[in-house]
């Protein structure tokens, strides 16, 4: 989880107030939202809504990204990329070595919405495109931008672009220390480079693990415990474990004419709507309970309309964690892909002394959201999440090898391959 005052939602009634991020002249490297009226951001592989934004080099594969601005006025959007390298730092190459075509280009798909009690604007961009093409494989920054402002940017979204140079064989089980045996995962993987030359793997490559397509957690920098002949053997036993965590809690809004799972009462208010959800439970000492989730995503999805998108309204939804009394020294916050998985003003819970319990009002779009509790120690950059959901060995969880290479002489990391692995497949 990262730590970043950035919001993540909302333009309506009662929203928390804006913080200093808004107003500070910087982007940032990762997935954030710069403009409170900015929300529901989507970015995936076109087909595929809960894929991670990742397609493969000098293909036909393409990314689509889609927002909502609250404001309901028009705006002309752009959008440009940046090559960064394996640590999401700008690789220094100049535009014309990564990008073919426009180094700028305009979004012009939009419609407004229809049916709603809360207005809004929904944007889509399709990429690359006619306009703008990466010309490298490796990881990439897209940023969007008020039109001729490009220092006025609102969004920035990671995505990958891959060659699949190496093989990669990859399983995942329980930790082989017996400290972390029922509670942490363990990745192991060989990477086989018999068909794509690397000189020094210790030098050369990098390695990054990632959880359930986010980056707050990702492992980084693995070096291979063992080479023999074109074999690369990262078998650790403590520098690639994962906390296995929980089953996501979730709750769905596709529809607000009845209560569905997890929603105790549904309200009509004067600007939109206002749900409240069954009170949440600490699970940390309960025991592992198998459970559908999405691994921490959301769908945006209607069903009171034809139109997921333009006839979704928007809702307030109210969590509630019951607890005897405030943690100390840190706050605790609503977490997941609903939230980009950063620490924010805006999903920070607040103590209601009161009613003995945690509460967040989040303005959210119709659809299914999957969502963990965290508590983040004052000064701490990590959450820590097991405070509240637990963790098991056992949970079920995605998990994505990428394998960075640098070759002599050149100054970027290029991704040669990657391994997707779920612990349900054995």
């Amino acid at each position: 989880m990262n730590v970043n005052d950035t919001a993540h939602t909302t333009n309506a009634d009662n929203q928390p107030p804006a913080n200093d991020y808004y107003r500070q002249d910087f982007v940032q490297y990762g997935n954030f939202v710069y403009e409170n009226n900015i929300n529901s951001v989507l970015f995936n592989r076109k087909g595929w809504e809960f894929s991670d934004p990742i397609i493969e080099f000098n293909t036909q594969e393409t990314l689509v990204l889609r927002f909502d601005d609250l404001d309901a006025n028009f705006k002309s959007f752009a959008y440009t990329i940046e090559h960064c390298n394996a640590l999401w730092q700008p690789s220094g190459l100049a535009q014309y070595e990564y990008i073919e075509g426009f180094y700028e280009d305009r979004i012009v798909d939009y419609a407004f919405s229809r049916n709603t009690r809360v207005s809004y604007i929904y944007y889509t961009l399709e990429f690359p495109n006619s306009n703008m093409r990466p010309l490298l494989p490796g990881n990439y920054l897209l940023k969007v931008f008020y039109d001729g402002q490009p220092d006025r940017v609102v969004i920035t979204r990671r995505f990958l672009i891959f060659e699949q140079k190496v093989a990669i064989e990859a399983t995942v089980k329980q930790a082989t220390n017996l400290d972390f045996r029922v509670l942490k995962q363990e990745i192991d993987f060989t990477i086989n480079t018999s068909r794509y030359q690397i000189s020094n793997p210790y030098r050369d490559l990098r390695v990054v693990v990632m959880q359930n397509g986010r980056w707050d957690n990702a492992i980084i920098d693995l070096q291979p415990k063992l080479v023999q002949g074109n074999n690369l053997i990262y078998d650790h036993e403590d520098g690639n474990l994962f906390w296995g965590g929980n089953e996501f809690r979730n709750f769905d809004i596709k529809s607000l004419r009845y209560r569905s799972l997890r929603v105790e009462g549904i309200a009509s208010i004067p600007r939109g709507w206002e749900v409240k959800l069954m009170n949440d439970r600490n699970r940390r000492f309960m025991r592992y309970t198998t459970q559908s989730d999405i691994n921490g995503r959301f769908l945006i999805k209607n069903e009171d309309y034809p139109d997921d998108y333009l006839e979704g309204d928007y809702v307030w939804v109210n969590f509630t964690l019951p607890l005897a009394e405030p943690l100390r020294n840190g706050s605790v916050y609503v977490i997941g892909q609903l939230t980009d998985w950063n620490a924010t003003l805006v999903n920070r819970m607040d103590f209601n002394y009161r009613d003995g319990q945690y509460e967040l009002r989040l303005l959210l779009k119709q659809g299914f959201y999957d969502y963990m509790f965290s508590f983040l120690e004052d000064g701490s950059s990590k959450g820590d999440e097991t405070l509240f959901e637990g963790s098991h060995s056992i949970t079920e969880n995605d998990y994505t090898i990428f394998v960075y290479h640098r070759r002599p002489g050149t100054l970027y990391d290029s991704l040669i391959g990657i391994r997707h692995i779920n612990t349900a497949v054995r």
